[in-house]
């Protein structure tokens, strides 16, 4: 007698597909499972054997062999469940194995037959929607799965559910999608940063662009809460890349938020993080913060307060877009599209250049605060601003900014939707493509020349100059870069110092 059931396993943020097979022998009564299971899908055979009687179903008291194909696939967590009391209730007679043919299924089970929530089904049901087949799920997990539901994708609290619907004795209905929208009533708005002008223009231009953006200055100038208001002025995400994001989410075991399911994801690791926290790992490689703010923020508060080992992982992600993590056995790639928006102070104490406060540090202190971030990892921001102290008569004037997050948006919208038309967001021009749309004229070049013998700035730092001057020309509307857009996308590469990178530190 034999059964078979397909599943999903969970490798990365993919669904590889798993076949169960389930064969009934004579012999002393016994139950085996092959096909390289961990210690969870193992003891998978003792929650089945009460979850079945416990249902009112007659556990075979054969030679029950339960074999999960691909062989050399890992699998790991009680996803597998499910398929096999299935398998086993089919391969016994008492569950028709025809109609097992047209499903996939996954979940946890409990010893009275309920089934829990597992971890990344999401990417399983656009899997089994990619390979025409019905998939059946957790009623826990019923609202992630509603993202990409359909007439295809079904939810069951109880394994009796499951039988009920396989049996046409009682159907389940299909999961219909919610309403989905991007707007958060309560997001941060811009116009409550009073002051600021150049970081506020800096930050409309790292939106606009997708470009990275690091921010120093004295604390209380308004560095974080300048951060927090970026996904406010973000263009909503795409249907596709808003899967994406929630896929990641579903792998981390991570709610996904369907009320404004299309906010790009905003992320703020504390600076006492490790390398594996922040870009994914561990035993069973889970994603880090990198992937979790995938087609969004990364904001890196007091950035040289982080280990100089865990910022350096973060440069071959920042420009591969992906982060890949090997193991002895295996090889997963997590998605890391990511902007970084990182604040930093200009020394250890934090008030080098506050025009009240002195600064208490030495010249040697400050030169080993800045040695934190290395210059491969400078050259990777594209926008570097400084935050400066307001005066009084700003903070406490009582009118609002004039300009708040909605009509900043409006600005960042038009300027994306002229890069989408070109195929790519600013920030990720490389190759011809970058010649093409950044050409600086003459003049230009020569105004670049100039700056790079002066400011010491490498080929990266010159090519993220050019991304910047081309998102200041989409902002104004212009065609080409000219002299202008240079000069502006210059002025926000403060920290390029051949003897300096702060102003006033010594050497």
């Amino acid at each position: 007698m034999l059964a078979t059931v397909h599943t999903r396993a969970r490798l990365g943020v993919g669904a590889p597909a798993v076949t169960v097979e389930i064969h009934l022998s004579n012999g002393l009564p016994a139950l085996s499972i092959v096909g390289l299971p961990e210690t969870a899908v193992r003891e998978s055979k003792d929650r089945v054997r009460s979850a079945l009687l416990n249902a009112g179903f007659e556990f075979p008291a054969k030679r029950i062999t339960i074999n999960l194909a691909p062989a050399d696939l890992p699998k790991e967590g009680g996803r597998f469940d499910l398929p096999i009391a299935l398998g086993i209730l089919a391969a016994s007679g008492q569950l028709p194995s025809e109609r097992l043919t047209r499903f996939e299924c996954l979940g946890e089970l409990s010893l009275d037959g309920a089934l829990r929530p597992v971890r990344g089904v999401l990417p399983a049901v656009i899997a089994a929607r990619e390979a025409q087949r019905q998939i059946l799920i957790p009623d826990s997990n019923a609202a992630e799965a509603s993202l990409a539901a359909g007439d295809d994708v079904f939810a069951a609290g109880h394994l009796l559910a499951v039988c009920a619907h396989l049996t046409d004795t009682e159907r389940l209905c299909p999961l219909r999608p919610e309403a989905l929208t991007h707007v958060d009533p309560q997001a941060p708005d811009l116009a409550d940063v009073r002051g600021q002008h150049v970081p506020k223009r800096a930050l409309e231009i790292a939106a606009a662009g997708g470009h990275n953006l690091l921010m120093f200055g004295p604390p209380g100038t308004g560095k974080s809460m300048l951060a927090s208001r970026l996904p406010g002025i973000l263009p909503p995400l795409t249907d596709e890349d808003a899967l994406e994001v929630a896929s990641v989410h579903s792998v981390a075991g991570l709610p996904v938020r369907n009320g404004h399911w299309r906010r790009p994801p905003y992320r703020a690791p504390h600076h006492t993080a490790s390398a594996v926290a922040l870009v994914g790992g561990g035993s069973s490689p889970r994603p880090g913060e990198i992937s979790l703010a995938h087609r969004g923020v990364l904001f890196l508060d007091e950035l040289p307060e982080f280990d100089r080992k865990v910022l350096e992982v973060l440069r071959e992600p920042m420009e591969s877009g992906e982060i890949v993590i090997s193991r002895a056995a295996r090889q997963l790639t997590f998605p890391a599209r990511f902007q970084v928006i990182a604040a930093m102070n200009p020394c250890p104490c934090g008030y080098r250049g506050h025009p009240t406060i002195e600064c208490q540090c030495t010249p040697q202190q400050v030169m080993r605060y800045q040695a934190k971030l290395s210059g491969p990892l400078l050259d990777r921001f594209d926008l570097h601003v400084e935050v400066p102290v307001q005066s009084s008569d700003v903070l406490m004037k009582r009118t609002a900014e004039p300009v708040g997050s909605d009509e900043v948006r409006a600005r960042v919208e038009a300027a994306r939707a002229v890069q989408v038309a070109r195929g790519s967001i600013n920030a990720q021009l490389c190759g011809t493509d970058l010649h093409h749309y950044c050409q600086p004229g003459d003049e230009g070049e020569a105004l670049l020349s100039r700056a790079m013998e002066r400011l010491g700035l490498s080929a990266r730092a010159l090519h993220r100059i050019l991304r910047v001057a081309r998102t200041l020309a989409d902002l104004a509307g212009a065609e080409a870069i000219d002299r202008t857009h240079l000069v502006e996308a210059l002025g926000y590469r403060k920290l390029d110092r051949l003897q300096s990178r702060i102003p006033g530190a010594t050497a």
